[in-house]
């Protein structure tokens, strides 16, 4: 099955709307995405608790890394860059955490508040090789716009 990110928008949208914590949010969207598409093996957050640190949570899917600092793996790319990280190939890049070694790709957004906070990392892995696109890049990050606008 693959996603329909105009049903899966709406989904979300209706049962998130008026919500503001963070953890709530999280916990929503994550388990409403991994759902959605048998390509999303592992789908969850990491949340910025210190400076230039993530730790995890909420997910699906099995066990993932526990801390991530900014300066490591896909995850920390995005932390740090505040960029996308579509990654084709989780073994060519460079720094890669191997939290379950079923991954063969990842996509992972950061994710900001209406302020301008960044508030974690939407990570999303698959035991498929180039499983993600762009425009499942795009719709995401269209996504957690709306989702955590109002996020305290």
């Amino acid at each position: 099955m693959r996603v329909d990110y105009d049903e899966l928008n709406k989904t979300v949208l209706a049962l998130t709307e008026g919500e503001t914590d963070t953890v709530s949010l999280m916990a929503t969207l994550t388990c409403e995405v991994h759902h959605s598409d048998d390509r999303f093996d592992w789908t969850g957050f990491y949340r910025v608790v210190a400076p230039d640190l993530l730790k995890i949570g909420p997910y699906q899917g099995g066990h993932g890394c526990l801390v991530i600092p900014f300066s490591r793996g896909v995850c920390g790319a995005a932390a740090r860059t505040r960029e996308v990280q579509l990654v084709a190939d989780v073994e060519a890049f460079e720094g890669h955490i191997a939290c379950a070694t079923s991954t063969r790709s990842e996509l992972v957004l950061p994710v900001v508040n209406g302020k301008g906070d960044l508030l974690g990392v939407f990570d999303l892995d698959s035991d498929l090789p180039d499983a993600f696109t762009h425009k499942d890049a795009n719709a995401l990050a269209a996504l957690l716009a709306n989702v955590f606008a109002e996020a305290v």
